[in-house]
């Protein structure tokens, strides 16, 4: 990576975390459409349940740092993402940089016929050391994935009603 490259400022937030998650869906819309409603990073507070998100620093793109804001009641959970890298309409990857929520992450569309697109999101957490850890990922892991896989299939709704982009 060159000296420009905001991944060398990420640290090891950068690498795989042993908290993998994988969600998919089929959305019936082409990519460029699905992409473009995926990167208006502000509509993902319509997808994505209690969760504020906005771009704080950027336009969006490469480099940018995006904030989402996740609360219930009183709890809040604040995640910095840095996007890395724009390749549209097919991928998206991003850093996870905050103090809690740390690690890689990618959104990638795959065209389908009939006009029609998949969606992989996967995301690479980190996870608390030591016994912390190893109790709390098999306990977190079922509603990590429920939880993506759920935000895609409302996402995937608006997009094809036309609510997104």
């Amino acid at each position: 990576m060159s000296a420009a490259d905001p991944v060398d400022n990420l640290g090891d937030a950068a690498r795989p975390g042993t908290g993998e998650v994988t969600a998919t869906v089929i959305v019936n819309a082409p990519a460029a459409r699905v992409f473009a409603a995926f990167t208006a990073w502000e509509k993902q507070s319509e997808w994505i349940p209690f969760t504020k998100v906005r771009v704080v620093e950027g336009d969006g793109g490469e480099g940018s740092l995006v904030e989402a804001i996740t609360a219930l009641g009183p709890a809040a959970l604040r995640d910095e993402i840095r996007v890395l890298r724009v390749d549209a309409p097919y991928e998206v990857r991003v850093v996870h940089c905050g103090t809690v929520l740390r690690g890689p992450g990618s959104m990638r569309c795959t065209p389908m016929a009939g006009d029609r697109t998949q969606v992989v999101l996967h995301e690479w957490f980190h996870l608390p050391s030591g016994a912390a850890g190893k109790i709390a990922w098999p306990v977190l892991w079922p509603g990590s994935k429920i939880g993506f896989t759920g935000a895609l299939k409302k996402f995937a709704k608006l997009v094809e009603q036309g609510r997104l982009p």
